[in-house]
């Protein structure tokens, strides 16, 4: 019964539409808060057996683009009391990127296109090829269900009627063709299948590619960054970054529906599916471990949640407070969260004068954020979120300007189209200005040098590359996601550094003003504990330090340079095998018969 309903369900129209949102919100369960790491490997499977049964790929695409919809909203739900009812706008904006992924799917595995191998091809939909007739005059063939392959393949027997040799070989051909559809549809080859498990995680790294734009988001919610707990996963990304554990994810997730909806292609996806876990495993093997050259103790204050309207200042006093009691404690470096200080320090000597008697009394330098307005003595200026290096004589003069401004949250995107924004929800009011270049500090005494990061910019594996291709030896993020504080942000944003960690071979320290802060070693693995959501805390961590260049950040993204080419493969070969059917066939000569015809009179 339970068939006839799902079979009911993707025939009509509304039953697919209410099914794809849903289908491609089931991804956002593996990331945290529930973390669930292993359904990742299953997640995109009812989404992709949902595209494969659409009747045309013109509907595949919508499938893939309301799948879109439901995953963007999915695993960003925690910006609607934020943005309301405008992140659905956003939602349908970006779940666009899917559109053709839907339509490569199902050109792939649609099972209303048998025998469509890597090609494309529809042999059956030739009658000639099918040894089939065309309707008669006057009739028509209804079309089948979705899913069912009749659209492409169930044709009538037409040697029957004629009787001849030729008949009765589209008789067997036919008989073939209709014994195929009594299980369920004739569907791609199996080479196609096979060849799906490496074109359908490249078409899904395009779409991460793009979002990963500043300017459509960010890389937020990438499907590799559900693994940042999986020990393995984070070896492949020393190797590959975020990218090559994304494209390992959706290979699985392309294997197990094809294994489910073609099982004639059962051979050649496991053939495929064994390359592939022969390449993972020998990636695994290859990538070396970070080797430990010594230890950093590094202290983070996270002074929890303060409201109200003295709420910076209050906040101050609160980090002081916690920093105190950190004295004694033999430290290399004090990491406050982002927006910890509110007012310029040149503007504020004085609150640059009770840093600089925390860095004396602890012994160590501080390393702040300020949130603030700033001129550039020319008249100029505005508002800047800047990583500031504090030491027992004040600012060193070492600091670095945001580059990567949250869309919505710190400016507004062609604000002259999309300023209303900011009448629905809690949008950016004043555009922030951005910062030109990364920076990397040198601490005293011989410290490790840190390259900071701030707020989501920890969500862009290139942005830690280029720091550790500086000579940063320690990498720190400074974040606040207080305005998401009972949600799953939190602890996403945290889970970003484990990926930072794998990726760059260093340790990644991330420290916030309201939790979650959390410090990882150089394989991505947590050292010590978390300080939640709810805690109002210092703790000092013994960080790990390593050496040596990974993978990732001596090959960069090859990952989605080898998608690109697995892509242009799959047009390059549809295309030439399209203008090979397309050529005009050559003509044949005339037959000779024994009587004669009307163009060849007999003797």
């Amino acid at each position: 019964m339970w068939r006839n309903r799902a079979g009911r369900l993707i025939t009509s129209p509304g039953g697919r539409s209410a099914a794809a949102p849903v289908a491609g919100a089931l991804p956002a369960l593996a990331f945290p808060e529930p973390s669930l790491w292993w359904f990742a490997y299953i997640a995109l499977v009812p989404w992709l057996l949902l595209i494969r049964t659409a009747p045309t790929g013109r509907r595949a695409a919508v499938d893939g683009w309301l799948g879109g919809l439901g995953f963007m909203i999915a695993v960003h739900h925690w910006l609607i009391p934020s943005l309301h009812v405008f992140i659905v706008v956003l939602a349908a904006l970006l779940g666009l990127l899917w559109a053709p992924w839907g339509w490569l799917v199902h050109s792939l595995l649609g099972s209303t296109t048998p025998a469509a191998g890597v090609d494309g091809a529809s042999r059956a939909r030739s009658p000639s090829r099918a040894g089939s007739r065309p309707p008669e005059e006057g009739g028509s063939a209804a079309p089948e269900p979705y899913g069912t392959g009749a659209e492409a393949g169930s044709l009538p027997e037409a040697g029957a009627e004629t009787g001849t040799a030729a008949g009765a070989g589209a008789r067997t051909r036919g008989g073939t063709r209709a014994a195929a559809e009594a299980r369920g549809g004739t569907g791609p080859a199996p080479l196609a299948a096979a060849a799906a498990i490496a074109v359908v995680p490249a078409g899904w790294l395009m779409i991460e590619l793009a979002r990963s734009w500043e300017g459509l988001g960010g890389p937020w919610g990438l499907l590799g960054a559900s693994q940042w707990e999986v020990s393995p996963a984070l070896r492949l990304a020393s190797a590959g970054g975020v990218w090559l554990v994304s494209l390992l994810v959706v290979a699985v997730n392309t294997a197990l529906a094809v294994l489910i909806a073609l099982p004639r292609a059962r051979t050649a996806v496991l053939g495929g599916v064994l390359v592939c876990a022969l390449a993972t495993t020998a990636v695994w093997a290859w990538t070396p471990v970070p080797e430990e050259t010594g230890r950093a103790r590094i202290a983070i204050v996270q002074p929890g949640v303060i409201g109200g309207a003295d709420s910076v200042e209050r906040r101050f006093a609160r980090g002081e407070e916690l920093t105190r009691e950190l004295a004694g404690q033999k430290l290399d470096l004090v990491v406050w969260g982002e927006s910890s200080v509110g007012a310029d320090l040149r503007e504020r000597p004085d609150l640059a004068a009770r840093l600089a008697r925390l860095s004396r009394l602890v012994g160590a330098e501080l390393l702040v954020n300020v949130d603030a307005r700033r001129t550039d003595g020319k008249g100029g200026g505005g508002i800047f979120k800047s990583s500031v290096l504090v030491g027992p004589a004040g600012p060193t003069g070492d600091r670095y300007d945001k580059m990567r401004l949250v869309p919505f949250g710190e400016y507004i995107p062609a604000r002259a189209l999309l300023g209303w924004a900011t009448s629905v929800g809690k949008a950016a009011r004043e555009d922030r200005l951005r910062g030109t270049h990364p920076v990397v500090m040198d601490l005293a005494d011989g410290g490790p040098r840190v390259g900071p990061l701030i707020c989501f910019e920890s969500a862009f594996p290139d942005m830690s590359r280029a720091l550790v291709r500086r000579g940063a030896d320690l990498l720190v993020a400074q974040s606040s996601t207080s305005s998401f504080q009972n949600s799953w942000a939190p602890a996403q944003h945290a889970s970003l550094g484990a990926l930072r960690a794998a990726e760059s071979g260093r340790p990644m320290v991330h420290a916030t003003l309201t939790g979650v802060s959390a410090v990882y070693g150089p394989d991505g693995g947590r050292v010590g504990g978390v300080l939640g959501t709810d805690r109002s805390a210092a703790a000092v961590y013994d960080v790990p330090l390593a050496r040596g260049t990974t993978a990732y950040v001596r090959f960069g993204d090859w990952p989605l340079y080898g998608a690109l080419a697995v892509l242009l493969a799959l047009c390059a070969l549809r295309g030439a095998r399209r203008f090979r059917r397309t050529a005009p066939a050559p003509s044949a000569p005339p037959a000779r018969t024994a009587h004669g015809s009307s163009g060849r009179p007999g003797r």
